[in-house]
C-alpha cells in the first residue's frame, strides 16, 4: 500500500469500528462477532504505529489507557451537580406530586396531571461529560456537587463513552451528565478471573465502577469492565434548541451516539409512578445491572423552571429507593479489618445467606460504638440488611435467641476492640471523641502499607515522579516493598521483573517487551527519581511521614520551630504546642508517632538509605524580620522556583498569600506580572522587583 491508500484505509477502519462499538455499546444491537472487531482493531494499531504522522486522540485505538496522571485535577462544575431528595414510601410519592399539582395549578384530575420522566436509579458512579465542537475533552466526577475530579483519560477507556458526537454540525458546548455502572455479568466475570489469579476481587459493583474510575492508571480503568447511561444536561452552549421535555432530549442523546436506557418512560400523576415502581421493582433481580430505586423528573422543562430547587435538590425530581432487603443469620465470630489508612473496623463473620440475590457471609458493624449499641456477640441471631444494596450491615440482635450457659447466662462476654492490630500489633488508638479507632503502625502495618507508600513518593512529600498506584500495588503484592526505606534499594531489574510478573498475572503480554527486547528506560528513570529524592528538606520529610493531622502547613511549622529533627523526636506534647498552629490534639498525634519504637526504626531506616536533609538553627516566625506581615508573590521569578521562594520568605517570618488584599503588607513581583501588580499599585502597596527581594534574602541568610 502507498501513503494514500493507508490513511484512507485508517480512516475507514475507525469508521468502521465506531460504528461497530456504537451498536454494541448504544444500540445493543451487534452487527459484527468480537473476533471480527478486535481482527479489525489489530489492524488499525499496525497501520497507526506504521504512521505515526496519523495519530488521532480520538481512535479507536486510544481506549486502552495512557500513562498513569499521579493525580486528579479538580474540576468546577460549570452549573452543579444537584442531588435528588429520596421517598420511601407510596404517601411520599403521592405527597410530592401533589405539591407539584399546587404549585403548577394543574389540580384538575386526568389528562390534567403532570406527566413524568421516569428511569432506573442506576447504583454507579454519577459523572459528568464535556464536550467542545462534538468533541470529549474534559470528564468529571460529581464530587460535592460543585467541584468533582478530572478523571477524563479514564472515561476515555469506556467504550460506551463517544469520544466524537455523531452527526453534523455539533453544538458548541455540550456537557452530559450520566452514570458509570459495572453490569452484572463483567462483574462475575473479573472477580471470577481474580479469585483464579489470587487476585483481590473488587467488593460489589457500584464500588468496583467507583474504584475504576478513580485509578491513577487508566491502563487499569481500561481492563474493568464499565458501561455508561447518559441522563441528563449539564451546560449547553445558547445556540442549541433543546426540545421542550426531559424525555426528548433523551432520544436526542441517543442520535448523538449516547447510550439510554431502554427503560426509560414517561408516566401522569402519583398513580402512574406508582405503576412504573412496581413493574421496574417486579423486574429488578433480572435486570443485567445494580439498581437501588427508580427516578421520577417532571418531563417539561417550562414545568421544571416552575417549580425550581430547594437546598441542593430540584423541587421537581425525587428518587423512589426500593426498600432494604432485610434476612436473619447467626454470628460465628466478631473480627477486625484495618483500612488502607489505619481505621480499624470490626465485623461480622457469618453462616452464609442470601441477601437480595447476593450470598454474604460478611457483615460490617462499622465501629465499637455500633457493636456496643447492638450488644452483638458470637452465636446471636442477628438481622442483617444490604445497606444501599451495597455493604451488608447488622440492623440489629434477636436478644430473645441468645445462647445461654447452664446458668442462665449469655455464653459469650461483651465484645471489646482489640488493644493491638491484628495485621502488624501495634497499638490500636481510640481518642476520646472520635468514633474511629485507629492502628497507630502507619509505616509498618501491611494493610497501611500501600497508602504509606502512594503518601510518601507524593508531589508534596518526596516527589517520587511516576511512582503511581499501580507500580505502588505490585511493590506491595510481590514482596518486594516492606517499608518506606525499602524504595531505596530497588534497582532497575526489581521494576522490570516486577512489571513482567504483574503483566502476566493480569494476563497480557508484558508491556516491558518491545521489539523482543527488553524496555527499560521507564525503570530506569523510575530509579533515578526514587535516587533524587534522597536529597529532601525536613518539612518534606515530615510530611511523606504521615503522621495524622500533620499537613503541608504544619509540617513547615514544625521544620522551622525545632530545625533539625532530633528536638522534633526529644519533644513533649508541651513542647510541641509552642510551635504556631499545633493545638493539643495535633499534638497528641505526633508525640505518640515519635513514641513508637517502629516509627523511630523506619526513620533510622530512611538515614542508613540516603535520606538526608539539611538541619539549621531553630526559627521562630515571630522573630523573623517579616514577622507578621502578608507578602504575595506574583509574575515569574528567574532565580528562584515559586516554592524556593515561599519557603525563604516563611522561613523569615511572611505568611505568602495567594492574593492581594488590605492586609497585604509588601507584594513581590517577577516578570510578566499582571492583575496582582496593578491591585498592589492601586492599593498603594509596596512592591519589590526580583533584585531586591535577592537582596533581601541574602542579607538575612
Amino acid at each position: 500500500m502507498n501513503e494514500n491508500a493507508d490513511a484512507a484505509r485508517v480512516a475507514a477502519l475507525r469508521q468502521q469500528l465506531r460504528e461497530a462499538s456504537h451498536r454494541y455499546h448504544v444500540l445493543d444491537d451487534p452487527t459484527i462477532p468480537d473476533s471480527e472487531y478486535d481482527a479489525l482493531l489489530r489492524e488499525l494499531e499496525a497501520l497507526e504505529a506504521a504512521h505515526p504522522e496519523l495519530a488521532d486522540p480520538d481512535s479507536p485505538t486510544r481506549r486502552v489507557g495512557a500513562p498513569p496522571s499521579g493525580r486528579f485535577e479538580p474540576v468546577e462544575h460549570a452549573i452543579p451537580m444537584l442531588s435528588l431528595g429520596n421517598a420511601f414510601s407510596a404517601a411520599e410519592v403521592e405527597d410530592f406530586v401533589a405539591r407539584i399539582v399546587k404549585e403548577l395549578g394543574t389540580a384538575e384530575p386526568g389528562p390534567a396531571e403532570p406527566v413524568f420522566s421516569t428511569e432506573p436509579k442506576f447504583d454507579g458512579l454519577a459523572i459528568s461529560l464535556r464536550y467542545e465542537h462534538g468533541r470529549f475533552v474534559l470528564g468529571a466526577t460529581r464530587g460535592d456537587g460543585t467541584t468533582g475530579e478530572n478523571v477524563t483519560a479514564n472515561l476515555r477507556t469506556i467504550k460506551a463513552i463517544p469520544l466524537r458526537l455523531r452527526g453534523e454540525n455539533p453544538p458548541a458546548v455540550l456537557e452530559v451528565r450520566g452514570e458509570v455502572y459495572m453490569p452484572l455479568a463483567g462483574f462475575e466475570k473479573y472477580n471470577a478471573h481474580a479469585l483464579a489469579h489470587d487476585e483481590k476481587p473488587l467488593a460489589n459493583p457500584r464500588n468496583g465502577a467507583a474504584g475504576s474510575l478513580r485509578q491513577l492508571d487508566p491502563a487499569v480503568t481500561a481492563r474493568r469492565p464499565l458501561a455508561f447511561y447518559a441522563y441528563a444536561l449539564g451546560e449547553v452552549s445558547p445556540e442549541v434548541t433543546l426540545p421542550p421535555t426531559h424525555s426528548q432530549t433523551l432520544q436526542w442523546l441517543r442520535t448523538l451516539g449516547f447510550p439510554v436506557s431502554n427503560r426509560v418512560e414517561t408516566a401522569r400523576g402519583a398513580s402512574g409512578l406508582l405503576d412504573y415502581f412496581a413493574r421496574i421493582g417486579a423486574q429488578r433481580e433480572r435486570l443485567p445491572f445494580d439498581i437501588d430505586g427508580v427516578v421520577y423528573k417532571l418531563d417539561r422543562y417550562d414545568q421544571q423552571r416552575v417549580m425550581g430547587f430547594v437546598a441542593r435538590a430540584p423541587r421537581w425530581a425525587i428518587a423512589h429507593k426500593f426498600p432494604a432487603q432485610e434476612v436473619a443469620t447467626t454470628v460465628e465470630s466478631i473480627e477486625v479489618s484495618v483500612g488502607r489508612t489505619g481505621a480499624v473496623t470490626p465485623w461480622v463473620q457469618m453462616a452464609p445467606v442470601q441477601v437480595g440475590g447476593v450470598t454474604v457471609s460478611r457483615a460490617t458493624l462499622h465501629n465499637a460504638d455500633q457493636v456496643a449499641r447492638l450488644d452483638v456477640r458470637p452465636g446471636d441471631t442477628v438481622i442483617i440488611r444490604r445497606a444501599g444494596d451495597v455493604i451488608p450491615e447488622v440492623v440489629r440482635v434477636n436478644l430473645e435467641l441468645r445462647p445461654h450457659d447452664a446458668h442462665g447466662r449469655p455464653r459469650h462476654h461483651a465484645w471489646r476492640m482489640p488493644r493491638h492490630c491484628p495485621e502488624c500489633d501495634s497499638a490500636i488508638e481510640h481518642i476520646d471523641g472520635e468514633v474511629i479507632a485507629r492502628c497507630t503502625g502507619g509505616l509498618v502495618c501491611p494493610a497501611q502499607r500501600k497508602q504509606s507508600l502512594l503518601h510518601f513518593g507524593s508531589r508534596r512529600a518526596m516527589d517520587i515522579d511516576g511512582l503511581g498506584e499501580r507500580f505502588v500495588d505490585a511493590l506491595v503484592e510481590y514482596g518486594y516493598v516492606h517499608g518506606i526505606a525499602d524504595l531505596y534499594r530497588l534497582t532497575v531489574e526489581d521494576f522490570v521483573a516486577m512489571k513482567q510478573r504483574a503483566d502476566e498475572a493480569a494476563g497480557e503480554v508484558p508491556e516491558t517487551v518491545k521489539a523482543g527486547k527488553i524496555a527499560t528506560k521507564w525503570a530506569e528513570n523510575l530509579v533515578a527519581a526514587i535516587a533524587a529524592s534522597r536529597s529532601t528538606t525536613l518539612e518534606r520529610l515530615l510530611f511523606a511521614l504521615g503522621i495524622r493531622e500533620v499537613g503541608e502547613a504544619t509540617a513547615k511549622a514544625l521544620a522551622r520551630h525545632f530545625g533539625a529533627l532530633q528536638p522534633l523526636l526529644d519533644a513533649d506534647e508541651a513542647a510541641l504546642q509552642q510551635v504556631p498552629d499545633v493545638g493539643p490534639v495535633v499534638a497528641t498525634r505526633i508525640a505518640h508517632f515519635f513514641a513508637e519504637p517502629h516509627n523511630r526504626a523506619a526513620i533510622a531506616a530512611l538515614r542508613e538509605a540516603g535520606v538526608h536533609w539539611p538541619e539549621v538553627a531553630p526559627q521562630r516566625a515571630q522573630e523573623g524580620p517579616l514577622a507578621g506581615k502578608t507578602v504575595v508573590l506574583t509574575g515569574a521569578l528567574a532565580a528562584l522556583t515559586r516554592d524556593e521562594a515561599k519557603a525563604r520568605l516563611e522561613a523569615l517570618g511572611a505568611k505568602v498569600a495567594g492574593s492581594v488584599s488590605k492586609k497585604t503588607a509588601l507584594v513581590i513581583a517577577g516578570s510578566d506580572a499582571g492583575s496582582k501588580l496593578d491591585k498592589a499599585r492601586e492599593l498603594g502597596i509596596e512592591v519589590w522587583d526580583e533584585a531586591r527581594l535577592l537582596a533581601f534574602l541574602a542579607d538575612h541568610a
